[in-house]
């Protein structure tokens, strides 16, 4: 989510937006100078529906059923147990571990300008940004280098150590009905302190920030045991695990096997998820879409609204807000808006697919748990659109930080002096990156609800039908998406 690299270089690209005249220059996402299209926007966005549209023909064509119901080919690569394999994971978690205690030492300790601490950095962009895509591409690299799972599991062998009955946890079931909410809340919790949250380029706040989340999650794997917090409640574990499903590697530690697999395959979930899972799913996409939406001419002018609100207004007169106070009311209210929409959208959608195939209305969440995975690919697809320059740009901070990262005039590796290139990514790649990430990424939805409706329905006809009002979502998604990101960057996030 786009608030790193903080203000100042916000400031820096909103400039340099409002220094070029013409309006109807489409600007690439992340950045603040002007690209002219080689053809008008709507050529792009109509041409890239249609294509999502065409895709589903194609689909239709030559995906049948006997050809879906058989598991694509996989390659399972087995490793001996207890052996080198084990050491070298446990050395990365060891090593990942220690570093994520180093970045609350130097988000407390160090300097607190968010461009010399190294927390600020590898919180947002290489933690957050850069793990996502990690997953996205090779697999749940989550389970391997979580710290929270790791200093948890070292205590736990540690008090075992010392006796068979010296770590006693609460042992808690996990009430069944509680399922994945809790996740859920904090995932939208999460996106709050990265999208509207002032203290989010603050290295000591963030630092405390992550000191609260660990006995969070420290507490609910102490009561309901270490895996199945991971499963229902480490926001980060269900997160990750989900872009995982997309990547072409599948770990099985039991069985001592790595899986290659082609992308995507690891979506094809045989069964309904449940309506905590598929709500957090369609929040991926919903907080993303919001990220980018906050830096659009449009949401400048709700920020501009609220600022001109009248002396009398309950604003100022009865909650007794200051303007920067009312500016991230006002972003809360529409990061919720946007996670409940979104839903509400994708269940009314769902309610038309339940009609045409002529099931009942109790099995509207059942559709909806069997269809949510196909969204992923559209949501990594926007990660990737949306997170790119801030990537490839703000990720070159890392560099520096490594050896100065506290900000105290180090150079432990001969960094410090690093100066990001900031014109790296031109706004002609950016566009180009977020035109095709979106459009294949729509296009892999496409598959990927037309094999699992096969699969659902068994009969074509029934499938084809299906998939009518998923093809119109995914088709309006496309075009609403590559508008938002042909916005120019208007930043009037609320001081801190």
């Amino acid at each position: 989510m786009s608030q790193w690299p903080p203000p100042a270089f916000a400031v820096i690209s909103t400039a340099a937006v409002y220094s070029v005249a013409p309006v109807a220059t489409a600007e690439a996402h992340g950045f603040g100078q002007r690209y002219d299209l080689p053809i008008p926007l709507a050529f792009y966005v109509v041409g890239a529906g249609a294509t999502v549209a065409l895709s589903f023909v194609l689909v239709a064509l030559f995906f049948t059923t006997e050809r879906v119901v058989r598991l694509p080919p996989r390659v399972v690569l087995h490793f001996p147990a207890q052996g080198w394999a084990d050491r070298l994971a446990l050395a990365i978690r060891t090593a990942c571990a220690a570093f994520f205690v180093f970045l609350i030492f130097a988000g407390i300790a160090g300097e607190q300008n968010p461009f010399r601490n190294i927390v600020v950095v590898s919180v947002w962009i290489i933690g957050w940004v850069g793990i996502s895509l990690a997953s996205a591409l090779l697999g749940d690299v989550w389970r391997l280098i979580d710290p929270w799972s790791t200093i948890f599991a070292g205590l736990e062998r540690m008090y075992t150590s010392m006796g068979p009955d010296r770590w006693r946890g609460v042992n808690r079931v996990y009430p069944k009905w509680l399922s994945a909410w809790p996740a859920l809340a904090l995932f939208v919790g999460f996106a709050w302190l990265e999208l509207v949250w002032s203290g989010r380029d603050v290295p000591t706040r963030l630092a405390q920030a992550m000191l609260a989340y660990s006995l969070l999650t420290w507490t609910g794997m102490f009561v309901f045991g270490r895996e199945v917090w991971r499963a229902y409640g480490e926001v980060f574990s269900i997160v990750f695990g989900i872009f995982g499903r997309f990547g072409i590697v599948a770990v099985w530690p039991r069985a001592s096997a790595i899986e290659i697999r082609p992308p995507a395959v690891g979506l094809l979930e045989q069964r309904a998820l449940d309506p905590a899972m598929t709500t957090l799913i369609v929040a991926l996409l919903a907080t993303v879409t919001f990220d980018g939406f906050l830096e659009t001419p449009l949401w400048a002018q709700l920020d501009l609204r609220i600022l001109d609100a009248p002396p009398d207004s309950s604003l100022w007169t009865i909650l007794k807000l200051s303007e920067a106070q009312a500016l991230r009311l006002g972003r809360t209210i529409g990061l919720l808006t946007f996670v409940a929409l979104f839903n509400a959208v994708y269940y009314v959608f769902c309610q038309l697919i339940a009609a045409v195939t002529k099931r009942t209305h109790a099995d509207v969440t059942t559709i909806a748990g069997r269809f949510v995975l196909s969204l992923v690919p559209i949501s990594i697809a926007y990660h990737i659109a949306h997170y790119f320059s801030y990537l490839a740009i703000g990720g070159q901070y890392i560099i520096p930080s490594l050896s100065d990262p506290l900000g105290r005039g180090s150079d432990l590796f001969g960094t410090a002096a690093y100066q990001p290139n900031v014109g790296i990514v031109g706004p002609w790649l950016q566009w180009s990156v977020a035109v095709v990430a979106v459009v294949v990424g729509h296009v892999i939805a496409v598959a990927l609800a037309h094999v699992t409706a096969l699969r659902f329905y068994g009969g074509r006809r029934m499938a084809l039908l299906s998939q009518i009002p998923m093809l119109v979502l995914m088709v309006g998604y496309t075009m609403l998406s590559l508008w938002i990101l042909s916005q120019p960057i208007v930043e009037t996030a609320p001081a801190g």
